[in-house]
């Protein structure tokens, strides 16, 4: 309980400007699974705090890539990285509690360098060019939607939300031809809407993100 109070008092995202809020965040994902406050889950619970705690701090405020996947690309790395920082301390000068600051900050530098790898890798698969390229090939291999189907998820995308009234605009289509395809996408979860005559957003169900997003989830 005293590690846990000393923890939480210690890494308030507050306390820590914009780049010291990187250092902290991987100081705690390691403090908090070195402490191991549970019987089971450690690690689960560290990477999901850490995922909360990056979010919290400003540094993924929009949720669009994930340290955890990071992580998960090279397990053995991972976890070879934080057996190193549960060493004691090297030397006098090694900071000044029990465990190493030394493999703390090696620590930090890779947890750090795991940040910029997964933002480079989100950003590689929301380039537009790429991005739409994939989605095209979806819709033509999926086998029930016309290639129409692709302008809609295209434009839906660009413009962030779209009036289904602009449906045969966008396609070419006539209007009830459009409202068809519009109702397939919509039964398919790849556009949902916040009520039936609202505006159209585009959506990700599960069954896409492989072709939309190809290794996006690496084996845990």
């Amino acid at each position: 309980e005293g590690s846990m109070n000393y923890f939480c008092k210690s890494y308030k995202t507050e306390k820590f400007g914009s780049l010291e809020k990187i250092t902290a965040a991987g100081a705690s994902h390691h403090r908090l699974a070195y402490i191991h406050p549970f019987a089971d889950g450690n690690g689960r619970t560290a990477r999901l705090f850490t995922h909360a705690y990056l979010i919290k701090a400003g540094i993924n405020s929009r949720d669009l890539w994930s340290v955890s996947r990071g992580f998960a690309r090279d397990r053995n790395l991972y976890y070879s990285r934080l057996a190193n920082a549960d060493e004691k301390r090297l030397h006098d000068t090694d900071g000044r509690g029990v465990l190493s600051e030394r493999r703390l900050a090696e620590f930090c530098f890779y947890f750090s360098e795991t940040i910029a790898d997964q933002i480079k890798f989100m950003s590689s698969l929301f380039e537009f060019s790429k991005l739409f390229d994939r989605i095209k090939r979806y819709v033509e291999s999926e086998g029930t939607l016309n290639s129409e189907s692709f302008l809609i998820l295209k434009e839906t995308i660009l413009k962030g939300t779209i009036k289904r009234g602009s449906i045969p605009e966008i396609t070419g289509m006539p209007e009830r031809t459009g409202r068809r395809e519009l109702r397939k996408l919509l039964d398919k979860g790849l556009l949902n809407s916040d009520s039936p005559k609202g505006e159209l957003k585009i959506a990700f169900p599960a069954t896409v993100l492989e072709y939309y997003f190809p290794k996006l989830y690496p084996a845990y």
